[in-house]
């Protein structure tokens, strides 16, 4: 239904019946004067009544290419409504006119389909996004398109094209200095406690992870995704392909796999779980089918915005691959994987540093919450557009790459449009902080505790001398312990009840951990807490 006196972007959702999953960020409307409002990451602009384009698809089409924010799940589904012939007579009437070639470019580009134009196009050259208002190809990555003389500045390809709004928390999320709070902590402790403490925020990361898919206690896959986190980020190729994704799949999940070959899925995947003996669906992701051009998409992104914001590239990446899901197994951590491996690819993050950043989102529940929350922003209103297209048939099919499943979706032309264009502005600034919080916290905790055990053994040494790993047990016992001396230790190391050694051994721990609450130590070396 049509609101007298909606424009742009608002009047063409209204007009032709568009459903939205993303809303349009800029909602335009025709009033007595000109104001504009933000709430809750929508701006509503009011026009005064001179302003008003003509009540067809050129006016309030070019409205919101000159306007607003470009939306191209608006246009994609918009695109599947219009009659071809009122484009078609609109770009014979301006052939030189940069909207008139903008819509017929864009039109071709999310359709795949040409329009039979019968008149020469010209006019110079302009680009497709307006770069001031979203993220665009990095200069020199635009492509000039001769049919429509244009540059597609566009981040993606049709199959995959993501949406970051340059709006001022993006801005600043994407300015975030991360070497420089690098910088900063190796100031504060030294380059080479940072470094020792890397490879327990390896450890850190690999356990959180899985934490965050409910599986805390997996002390082999915890070492073995650590050391895929340690051997494989930032190395060879960016795993979006088939190949590279099987071997870093294979590494993940290791032998003891029910999965009968590694890849790209073959199979339908939807993330769920069960209540009261009832499958409740709270993700579908892309059909198997689009798997392969969605990711090379991401490759095109990849590579169209290099030398932006590693912190936005990052976000986009880590997101957009989790979004679209195209592993049966093992998507969550590649997804958690590829946000410290485009770091390091970026030169952001050296080897062997790893940010513990699953550890940070596994902190609290506010923090696991705040996690879901970003990506329900897309996954909710998605599910709800999709309600009854979906279902659980009574037999299962297999499918070749021989997962079985029961599970049936069509509604792959409601979803589509999502998949494709998502918008990730809020995953970005939600990464950036957490980046930040990661390293001002948890990172500053970690390496305050690596510089403190350092002290610890060494004051140790001075009263006896042992091994190192003697002296790692002792100082977990006397955290665990509040101070006295275990049977167990006694026995194991019978010199440590000689007068006055065990108690100026407690006290040299103490002294170095005085501001340190009790449990800390154990919980960092106890044996199975890898964390």
């Amino acid at each position: 239904m049509e609101t007298p006196n909606a424009v742009g972007g608002a009047w063409l959702v209204a007009r032709y019946g568009i459903q939205l999953v993303m809303p349009l960020a800029v909602q335009s409307r025709i009033g007595g004067r000109r104001t504009s409002l933000l709430a809750d990451g929508i701006k509503t602009e009011t026009f005064v009544e001179s302003m008003r384009p003509s009540a067809n698809l050129r006016g309030h089409l070019t409205f919101h290419l000159k306007h607003e924010v470009l939306h191209l799940e608006m246009l994609s589904r918009l695109f599947e409504r219009v009659d071809t012939a009122e484009l078609v007579a609109w770009i014979h009437d301006e052939p030189s006119g940069q909207y008139a070639r903008k819509s017929g470019f864009l039109y071709e580009w999310l359709t795949g389909r040409q329009l039979e134009v019968q008149v020469p196009i010209a006019g110079p050259y302009v680009d497709v996004l307006d770069a001031r208002k979203l993220v665009a190809a990095s200069p020199g990555q635009s492509i000039s398109n001769r049919r429509w003389r244009v540059r597609d500045n566009l981040p993606g390809s049709p199959a995959f094209c993501p949406i970051i709004r340059k709006t001022g928390d993006l801005e600043e999320a994407a300015g975030v200095d991360l070497p420089g709070l690098l910088n900063d902590l190796a100031l504060e402790f030294g380059e080479d406690v940072l470094m020792r403490s890397a490879v327990w925020m390896t450890l850190r990361e690999s356990k959180s992870s899985f934490a965050i898919e409910g599986e805390a206690d997996q002390s082999d896959r915890i070492q073995r995704f650590a050391d895929v986190l340690a051997r494989r980020t930032g190395d060879g190729a960016l795993p979006l392909t088939d190949a590279s994704l099987a071997q870093l799949q294979s590494e993940i999940l290791g032998r003891r796999t029910t999965l009968q070959q590694f890849g790209i899925r073959q199979s339908p995947v939807f993330v769920g779980e069960v209540v009261r003996y009832q499958e409740v669906v709270h993700y579908v992701a892309p059909p198997a089918g689009d798997m392969q051009a969605m990711l090379e998409g991401l490759a095109v992104f990849w590579q169209r915005t290099q030398g932006q914001s590693a912190v936005m590239r990052s976000a986009v990446l880590a997101f957009g691959f989790v979004y679209m899901h195209p592993l049966a197994d093992g998507n969550g951590r590649v997804h958690r994987f590829l946000v410290n491996d485009v770091l390091r690819r970026d030169g952001i993050v050296k080897e062997p540093m790893i940010l513990p950043v699953s550890s940070l989102i596994t902190s609290d529940s506010a923090e696991r919450r705040a996690y879901d929350r970003i990506l329900d922003t897309i996954s909710r209103p998605l599910m709800g557009m999709l309600a009854g297209t979906y279902e659980f048939a009574a037999v299962q099919t297999t499918y070749p790459d021989g997962i079985r499943s029961n599970f049936v979706f069509k509604g792959e032309p409601i979803g589509r449009p999502v998949w494709r264009y998502l918008d990730l502005t809020r995953h970005v600034v939600y990464l950036a902080d957490v980046l930040v919080r990661t390293i001002r916290e948890d990172m500053r905790e970690e390496s305050r505790y690596m510089q403190r055990h350092a002290q610890a053994r060494a004051a140790i040494k001075e009263i006896v001398e042992m091994p190192d790993m003697q002296i790692d047990r002792i100082i977990r016992s006397v955290d665990a312990n509040q101070g006295k001396l275990s049977n167990v230790l006694a026995k194991e190391m019978p010199w440590l009840a000689e007068p006055e050694v065990w108690e100026a051994i407690v006290q040299a721990v103490e002294r170095v951990f005085d501001e340190m609450p009790s449990g800390v130590m154990a919980g960092k070396y106890q044996p199975g807490n890898l964390g």
